[in-house]
């Protein structure tokens, strides 16, 4: 299984680390007994301008893979440690490179290991890397990502499913709430048009009350009218 390419960009990385601070041990070495270094202090510059431009593009390959959601965000936080512990040392590096070797330097592994102590054995650029990667190899660091991504993916799967699920049961209620609405509005079509067969009934029994009273008061008045006629013919005795 192939390395991952940030990682081999990495172990290059580091690789000239120790190279540089192997060679300002070597220049402090001819300037205290007095040669002339320059050719290797130009290697050197080189050498440190060089070790800055690949800490960059560590960086930036690393800003890409994160945005990308390449890696998990626990390796990405592993690898951003180690990339400001590289950021770290090229400071240090630059710092004893623009020391005067004459004066009393750092121990050389002490410039190969970052300032630790020469009983220490942990590597320096691993002093942030979790628990749960330590001791293993690129290849099964890489196999543990894969499955945590896999388990991601059918993770989101599952998620996808019970979302189709809702949509669906959201569209049948939208398509329920439409039909409710259409029995509604026949409803109140219905009624709208009993309410005005009602006022209009009621409007003609009104009529009728008025008529059948008018005419009551009428019958009323042609009995009186007979009667006085009765009286005023009828023969007295």
């Amino acid at each position: 299984m192939s390395q991952d390419p940030w990682l081999q960009n990495y172990d290059a990385t580091c690789r000239l680390a120790q190279e540089i601070a192997e060679n300002i041990h070597e220049r402090n070495r001819q300037q205290r007994r007095e040669e002339n270094p320059a050719k290797l202090n130009m290697t050197l510059r080189a050498s440190l301008q060089k070790l800055k431009q690949q800490i960059g593009q560590l960086r930036e390959s690393l800003l890409r893979s994160t945005s990308s959601r390449r890696i998990m965000q626990s390796e990405a936080d592993r690898r951003q440690n180690l990339v400001d512990d590289l950021v770290t040392r090229e400071k240090q590096l630059n710092a004893a490179f623009k020391k005067d070797g004459k004066e009393s330097e750092p121990s050389r592994s002490s410039l190969l290991t970052g300032g630790m102590g020469s009983g220490d054995k942990v590597n320096p650029w691993l002093i942030n890397e979790p628990e749960e990667t330590r001791g293993l190899g690129f290849g099964e660091i890489k196999q543990q990502q894969q499955r945590i991504i896999d388990e991601q993916d059918a993770g989101l799967d599952a998620l996808a499913v019970v979302i189709g699920r809702q949509k669906q049961m959201g569209r049948e209620i939208g398509n329920e709430l439409d039909e409710q609405n259409e029995i509604i509005d026949d409803l109140t079509h219905l009624v709208d048009k009993t309410d005005n067969r009602i006022r209009n009934e009621t409007k003609r029994v009104k009529l009728v009350e008025t008529k059948a009273a008018s005419c009551g008061m009428l019958v009323v008045i042609v009995l009186l009218l007979i009667a006085i006629v009765v009286v005023a013919v009828w023969p007295t005795s």
